[in-house]
């Protein structure tokens, strides 16, 4: 494994996760999610656990993304701040 590709992909992991929970829009929430999704895929891809990548890009990135996405378009602002 090379270390700096790891710490990389964590050091994205992290700041997706840290984003994701700071940002104030829920649409760049549900991106920064599905971009933690992402980064995790990647790192079972490089720990060599392709069968638990292939599962977190199909749900975590994948179609968890879309749900999110859908439910925030899908709901109304009551008042315009």
């Amino acid at each position: 494994m090379i270390w700096q590709l790891d710490l990389a992909l964590l050091l994205l992991t992290v700041v997706c996760a840290i984003g994701a929970l700071t940002v104030r829009d829920l649409l760049a929430s549900a991106i920064l999610l599905g971009a933690f999704g992402l980064f995790m895929c990647l790192l079972w891809v490089e720990m060599g656990a392709v069968d638990v990548a292939f599962t977190e890009a199909s749900v975590g990135a994948g179609i968890t993304t879309v749900l999110f996405v859908i439910a925030v378009f899908k709901t109304e602002r009551k008042s315009k701040d």
